[in-house]
């Protein structure tokens, strides 16, 4: 069997395995929605979700349109998309414990998670077609961006702000170690003192008339914009303006999502480049400034039209394709080789301080491709699919030798059928 084979059938195999429905009594809807991962991450995560949908258009599109639509079934009517949705009543009573979480209303997490979702619905229209069904999930999807421009823009630079580390996704890459009071934690204590410091900010926030538009801004704890958040942020009000373009909705809407998504662009360049080592940082707005600690987050901006092609040049040749760095023998791990916290060999036990995993290598193809690296896009694709063939569907991987790290039969590594998609298209 071939590597793209072999990587398309774990894909495959995890993608139905991890297909969970029924109905939630908490919540008191159905729920058709593909878990993360069997043993670890059993409930239904946004980001994750939406990755999944990606991935699903390629073995079942009824499936990849029920993943969004369970989704988006937890949008609140104010707007709010919850990162974590434990749809499930018999898993529920571990999850604040297992995931460091402040339950709302018995069955959603207080928090966001990067908004990939309206990416997903683009992905997922563009391959059915489905009219009726987009008319149906971009109103909620709508909603919820309106709602993080409304309850998370920061006053000072126009982007969006996150309250904990995991609302980016990336919960224990060391650019956080030092806004959490980490950064001296020896290698063999970091993956325990991430926890207690998140436990510490969670026991902080932590009030029973919280809800999600609670203001934390000014119990400035952890308040940070992150660039990956941003990105994402962005590209889905692309995503949105296209798409209320197709769904015929009033023309001022589109042209409004179009200029918002080039104002966050614009706002990344402003606030988060840095000239002279040509790459993007985070901003901690506690300490007021930024942390320059060089992570894949730091390339993700090259995917923005916004982001001018002189700065998108020097991210890909100074540091994705600098073998120091990112371009490692298996591309693209979470933090560069260059960094003293990088951690191929996942020794702290704690996620994306060095790992690949498969969707920022998803995310960067993209980028690659649309700023005219077609073969070292291919060639991402090619390794990435290499990861998934040697390890099978994990959660990360080591970028020196693919050995996999973390959950098993994990969901989004499943993006591999997408980006084999992707490259067969492009060689047609």
């Amino acid at each position: 069997m071939s590597i793209a084979d072999s990587a398309a059938a774990h894909a495959r195999d995890t993608l139905f395995r991890n297909h969970r429905s029924g109905f939630s009594r908490a919540a008191q809807r159905p729920y058709d929605f593909t878990c993360p991962s069997p043993d670890t991450y059993p409930f239904q995560w946004a980001w994750d979700s939406s990755f999944h949908a990606i991935a699903l258009v390629h073995v079942d599109t009824r499936r990849a349109r029920d993943e969004i639509r369970s989704l988006l079934g937890a949008v609140t009517p104010t707007g709010f998309l919850p990162h974590m949705v434990l749809w499930q009543d018999d898993l529920r009573p571990t999850a604040t414990a297992d995931f460091r979480i402040d339950l709302w209303q018995g069955w959603r997490s207080v928090t966001i998670a990067p908004p990939v979702v309206a990416r997903a619905i683009e992905h997922v229209y563009r391959a059915t077609r489905d009219d009726l069904w987009l008319r149906r999930v971009l109103p909620p999807a709508l909603a919820f961006f309106g709602w993080l421009a409304e309850h998370r823009t920061s006053p000072g630079t126009g982007l969006i702000e996150i309250y904990q580390p995991d609302e980016s996704g990336l919960d224990s890459s060391p650019k956080y170690d030092a806004a959490l009071g980490i950064e001296s934690a020896p290698e063999d204590a970091v993956h325990d003192a991430w926890h207690a410091a998140m436990r510490s900010l969670i026991t902080a926030y932590s009030s029973p008339a919280r809800t999600p538009e609670t203001p934390l801004r000014d119990r400035r704890l952890f308040v940070w914009n992150d660039v990956l958040v941003n990105t994402v942020y962005a590209d889905g009000l692309a995503c949105l303006a296209r798409l209320a373009r197709t769904a015929g909705l009033d023309g001022r809407t589109a042209a409004r999502l179009a200029e918002e998504s080039h104002a966050i662009g614009a706002a990344l360049m402003r606030h988060c480049w840095d000239e002279t080592t040509g790459a993007f940082y985070d901003l901690d707005l506690v300490a007021g400034k930024r942390r320059d600690v060089l992570t894949a987050s730091s390339l993700l901006p090259i995917l923005l039209d916004s982001v001018p092609a002189a700065a998108a040049h020097r991210v890909v040749e100074d540091h994705l394709l600098n073998e120091r760095e990112f371009w490692r023998p298996h591309p693209i791990p979470s933090v560069a080789a260059s960094e003293p916290s990088y951690d191929p060999s996942f020794r702290t036990g704690a996620i994306f301080r060095g790992s690949s995993w498969v969707n920022l290598n998803w995310y960067l193809y993209q980028g690659l491709r649309s700023r005219g690296y077609r073969a070292e896009a291919d060639a991402l694709a090619a390794r990435t699919r290499a990861l998934v063939a040697a390890s099978g569907t994990r959660e990360c991987y080591s970028p020196e030798d693919a050995t996999g790290h973390g959950a098993r039969s994990f969901g989004w590594s499943s993006l591999v059928l997408d980006l084999a998609a992707s490259t067969a298209t492009e060689e047609d």
